[in-house]
């Protein structure tokens, strides 16, 4: 059963030495997935999943120790998903789990054992729900790190150049994280959010199907959109 989860958003720029100068702009951000993942630590879950999106269809799996590296945006730093030794090979971490190994390593994670789900951002809601109901069954204490970003629509500047419907969705998405409103994060409109760029919304409802049954509640604790692209930061327990 799922008994908490946390909520974060996965751009790069989160990690200070990828954001250069820019970084104080995400302290805030920053700050709040620390508290976030606080959260997560004082539930004591069995089993630690972290869920973030990925382009390629369907569900990847990444087991702990698996291995990301920041290079690919022009810095030399490599992570690992939670304490474990990882697999030998070439697999890496998808940057959305790369960004949660980044923010695990640096709360100094060591509460469970860390497993690794990308989600495709084209799977169906209906698949997602799913999705959901098994991960929480896979523990009688199962923690859930979210990753995912709003639209990237809410400027002329932004990745997705300005588009009106962004910000009401972005206010929705805040309003049912807030409230761990599952109906409301099940129903997202999966090709509106593909056309506002919102990378979340297939982990999040990933999130509506585990905790189905729960009886969560929620607490939003950061909404901005800086350079465009709505980032979100929420706790359910």
């Amino acid at each position: 059963m799922l008994v908490a989860a946390a909520v974060c958003p996965c751009p790069p720029l989160l990690v200070p030495e990828v954001a250069a100068g820019a970084a104080p702009e995400l302290d805030a951000a920053r700050a709040a997935c620390t508290d976030a993942l606080g959260v997560l630590a004082a539930a004591r879950p069995d089993r630690l999943v972290v869920v973030g999106p990925v382009e390629s269809a369907g569900l990847e799996t990444h087991p702990e120790g698996a291995r990301g590296s920041f290079l690919g945006f022009g810095v030399d730093l490599d992570v690992r998903l939670g304490p474990g030794a990882g697999p030998h090979g070439e697999q890496r971490l998808p940057y959305s789990l790369t960004v949660a190994a980044w923010l695990l390593e640096r709360t100094g994670w060591s509460d469970a054992p860390v497993e690794g789900l990308g989600v495709g951002e084209s799977s169906t809601p209906e698949r997602c729900v799913r999705t959901g109901r098994d991960i929480a069954a896979r523990a009688e204490r199962v923690g859930l790190l979210v990753m995912g970003d709003a639209s990237a629509c809410r400027t002329l500047k932004a990745p997705g150049y300005l588009d009106e419907r962004a910000a009401p969705f972005d206010a929705e998405v805040a309003r049912a994280l807030g409230a761990a409103d599952m109906a409301a994060l099940g129903a997202l409109d999966a090709r509106l959010a593909y056309e506002l760029k919102a990378s979340g919304r297939a982990p999040w409802q990933v999130l509506a199907g585990a905790a189905e049954g729960a009886d969560l509640g929620g607490s939003l604790l950061y909404e901005d959109a800086p350079y465009g692209v709505g980032y979100l930061v929420a706790t359910w327990s």
